[in-house]
């Protein structure tokens, strides 16, 4: 039966219904003649309220709002890698063929192409016994990713009927199963799951392995691992999309899913246009192959900004039962908070501090606590890392997003506007920022990296937090008056600045650098450290050794040794005993 209510109230996304026409929390509805689609958020016996994730510009009290029955939801099944789909998983390319370059409001389109046939390899066979989670096919989605249909949860039984390889569908039934109750059910590519519920695992894992980003002051002093959090915050021009689109290029992870989250829309078209140009390193195909755009920008209605983020982490869910490792990049979790925050005034609930709703850090929680390494139903081992980028007003992150999401995620990158309007990127701050997952990730390192790497790794960090006190000393008195011993920290922290931390996105050797060619450089690195330490043990003066060029020789490491030849590491040790020697012998 169907059910009905009549507007009787609308505040902008917000629209109140009288009395209560038996509508579920969080069902999905249909407002008004043009069919907007909504969720309900309130429910009273005297009023039932809804949000609506269309512009409500137009709609009048007396329309009726129509129920759908089932929650807010989205369709999992082949076509959701390459796509681009809008806060509630409707394609842009479909709704662009509707309305041209504007959505237009109350669009009904497919989620998914139900018209396209798949080639389909089905892995299963008459009298096999399936469980919740249970792979019964393998479908070619793109050159990179082969989809695994699965068993929705909750459901299980013996296979009764299984099709025959071949071109099917998402919609065409695959298998036929005979449930413990003695009931049948057909199983088909898609299945539907609601975005605010969490997808069931077997069991978490703790942090073990690090997500691989091929940005060295990532991977080596603030790494982040497979199923990890990590929060990107900085001002306006600091580059934080930037650092997700680096980490989205070049990580190790199977798949990307990009969440543009209230950014600008011309940020927003340079994303998509510049990943379908792109190729991924990995397999020479094209990176929108692994990666889903979910496009929710500034101008779009700020209640689909809200939903967008809990879209796009079912659809990392959704993969990572596949056994796949996937990356949510989510641009800006600010911009999210802002959308609550809207929301919460039409509600005409108690605002908590500077204007956002008390529950704000309970939904950031929950948002990040979906993320992690997990095994599935299904016995596979897959993960879902979330990086999120936050837009703190005027660069302060004493404000309340920055700060409740430091609460949840382990990883912290911070982004300085001093570094970056002085060019220097990543604007990653290395004194602010941290990584709690640096204990848990040093067997890793140990075993398929180097059993020195984080002895290494802490070496820098401590030069370079020497140089943090000794620059308030020079900014006094300038640096005339330190020994000399000082003095060359602050040249060894300069050639770990501008030779290690400071990347060239632009560059093909320096865009992406794996974790042998990190160690070799920290090792090189360190190594004209003790070297130059010795000398001035001797008695050697700064000014001396400043006359070769061999600390700009080993800050253009980063440019000269390509990624592939290792052995080049070798050379440069054998050039700073060469400096070594001849420092020694000019000055006996």
């Amino acid at each position: 039966m169907e059910r009905t209510g009549i507007i009787y109230g609308i505040n902008g996304p917000i629209v109140y219904l009288k009395g209560d026409p038996g509508f579920k929390m969080n069902e999905l509805v249909y407002v008004g003649t043009e069919n907007l689609v909504g969720e309900v958020i309130g429910l009273t016996s005297e009023r039932t309220t809804i949000e609506v994730y269309e512009e409500t510009s137009g709609l009048k009290p007396g329309e009726s709002v129509t129920g759908s029955g089932s929650p807010v939801s989205v369709i999992l099944a082949p076509g959701i890698l390459t796509n681009i789909f809008d806060g509630i998983e409707r394609p842009l390319s479909e709704i662009k063929k509707t309305g041209g370059a504007y959505i237009d409001r109350g669009v009904s389109v497919e989620s998914l192409d139900g018209s396209k046939l798949w080639d389909t390899h089905i892995t299963v066979k008459k009298g096999d016994v399936l469980y919740q989670g249970s792979i019964f096919a393998e479908v070619p989605e793109t050159r990179a990713i082969v989809h695994k249909p699965m068993v929705p949860p909750g459901i299980e039984g013996t296979v009764l009927d299984a099709a025959a390889d071949g071109k099917y569908t998402i919609h065409d039934p695959l298998i036929t199963l005979l449930q413990p109750d003695g009931s049948e059910i057909k199983l088909t590519m898609a299945q539907k799951w609601p975005i605010r519920i969490p997808r069931p695992v077997s069991k978490r894992y703790p942090a073990s392995r690090p997500l691989i980003t091929g940005q060295r002051i990532l991977d080596t002093l603030f790494p982040l691992a497979k199923g990890g959090t990590a929060c990107i915050p900085g001002g306006f021009g600091t580059g934080k999309t930037m650092t997700q689109h680096q980490i989205a290029k070049w990580s190790d992870a199977d798949i990307i899913i990009y969440i543009g989250c209230g950014e600008r829309g011309n940020e927003m078209t340079q994303v998509l246009e510049e990943f379908q140009e792109l190729t991924d390193p990995r397999s020479g195909n094209p990176l929108m192959d692994r990666t889903t755009l979910i496009a929710n920008t500034s101008n779009m209605p700020v209640a689909a900004r809200e939903a967008s983020l809990y879209s796009g982490l079912t659809l990392a869910e959704y993969y990572r039962d596949m056994g796949y490792h996937v990356a949510i990049m989510a641009d800006s979790t600010s911009r999210w908070a802002e959308a609550l925050r809207e929301l919460s005034g039409r509600l005409e609930e108690m605002p908590a501090e500077e204007g956002f709703p008390a529950y704000l850090a309970s939904r950031l929680s929950a948002f990040y606590e979906r993320a992690g390494m997990m095994q599935n139903l299904n016995g596979t081992e897959g993960s879902v890392s979330i990086i999120g980028a936050v837009s703190p007003q005027g660069g302060d992150f004493s404000e309340p997003v920055t700060q409740n999401t430091k609460r949840f995620v382990r990883c912290f990158w911070g982004l300085d506007k001093n570094l970056a309007y002085a060019r220097h990127f990543p604007a990653i701050q290395w004194l602010t920022s941290y990584s709690e997952y640096l204990t848990d990730l040093a067997p890793w390192y140990t075993e398929n990296v180097d059993k020195r790497f984080i002895d290494y790794r802490n070496q820098l960090v401590y030069i370079l937090t020497q140089e943090n006190g000794l620059m308030e000393i020079v900014k006094l008195i300038g640096s005339d008056v330190l020994p000399d011993d000082q003095k060359l920290v602050l040249e060894i922290a300069k050639v770990i600045r501008l030779g290690f931390l400071q990347q060239n996105a632009f560059h093909a050797e320096d865009t992406c650098v794996p974790m042998k060619k990190q160690f070799k450089m920290m090792e090189i690195i360190l190594y004209l450290y003790k070297r130059c330490r010795a000398l001035i043990g001797m008695g050697m003066p700064m000014s001396v050794l400043k006359q070769d060029d061999i600390f700009e020789k080993i800050i253009s490491i980063k440019y000269d040794v390509p990624n592939n030849r290792p052995e080049l590491f070798d050379e440069y040790r054998d050039a700073v005993d060469r400096f070594y020697d001849g420092v020694v012998e000019r000055n006996a």
